[in-house]
């Protein structure tokens, strides 16, 4: 499956960035946000700017943001080989292999203030390989499609 890799043409402004967010957006998004003193955990709502840096990841897509200066420097990994506008694609030939995923339990240790996840959400991972090589360079969180969803 062909895919698309780019990076934002510009630093964006946190209204670009939040306008950004919405367009690519859909009801099955999901965010993972951070900030200096705390992470959001895996929330269906975009939390309040300014931010270090996070993520919005749907089915199709991840889009990562990083904060630079005053503005956001963004990233986007799609499972859909198309035009985005915005973005300037990595030079390469991209495929994709979906994996599955897990959370950890409430009992794992290496997150001593507990990790918040929505319990009935079923995430996985999407490997971005280079097609001539077969190297993985990115790895995204994705949303398992229902039985019966459309893409």
């Amino acid at each position: 499956m062909s895919a698309f890799v780019g990076i934002s043409q510009k630093l964006l402004s946190a209204d670009e960035l939040q306008n950004l967010i919405s367009k690519l957006a859909n009801d099955s998004s999901y965010y993972f946000l951070r900030w200096a003193n705390r992470v959001s955990g895996i929330t269906k709502k975009l939390g309040n700017f300014p931010m270090l840096e996070g993520q919005m990841f749907n089915s199709e897509l991840e889009l990562r943001w990083k904060q630079k200066g005053a503005n956001y420097e963004a990233f986007l990994l799609s499972s859909t080989a198309r035009e985005y506008p915005n973005f300037e694609p990595l030079d390469r030939e991209w495929e994709t292999e979906d994996k599955d995923a897990y959370f950890y339990p409430p009992t794992e240790t290496r997150f001593p203030k507990g990790f918040d996840y929505p319990p009935e959400l079923k995430i996985g991972q999407r490997y971005f390989r280079d097609k001539k090589t077969a190297t993985v360079h990115f790895v995204a969180l994705t949303i398992k499609k229902s039985i019966g969803e459309k893409s």
